[in-house]
């Protein structure tokens, strides 16, 4: 009986990962396209997906965090893109697709930085192709 429920625990904690998975279709909007040229607050390496967290500073100079997903830090690092590629207080422009829910949330597609030079493939589940690294 122990070693069934030992075993239990060990198929919960595997499928977690892909619990915490979703689709692209199922959150952003392909058919709502954002520019978002911002600050870095922090670049959040983790899985599945890797995060951008940014402020961006309207006309009205009102300013607003957003929050990019990213692909997953091994493909990020397949298309060229190393921890410190982007830092704290990098001004930066991310093209991508708004959440659904229409929250401060985005899919990332190109991240470049303010002046026009493309970091690198953002890895996202909504760009079918995602070769390596992209270039201006």
């Amino acid at each position: 009986m122990k070693h069934l429920l030992i075993f239990g625990v060990v198929v919960v904690c595997a499928a977690a990962p892909l619990l915490a998975h979703h689709s692209f279709a199922a959150e952003f909007d392909s058919k709502k396209p954002v520019e978002l040229k911002g600050t870095l607050v922090e670049l959040e390496w983790v899985n599945p997906h890797a995060w951008i967290h940014m402020e961006v500073t309207d006309a009205s100079g009102k300013v607003t965090k957003w929050d990019c997903e990213l692909g997953s830090p091994n493909l990020l690092m397949r298309n060229g893109w190393r921890r410190d590629s982007l830092k704290k207080g990098d001004v930066i422009v991310v093209n991508g697709s708004q959440a659904k829910d229409g929250t401060n949330v985005a899919n990332a597609k190109t991240v470049s930085f303010a002046d026009g030079k493309r970091v690198f493939n953002a890895g996202s589940s909504g760009d079918p192709g995602t070769p390596g690294a992209l270039t201006q």
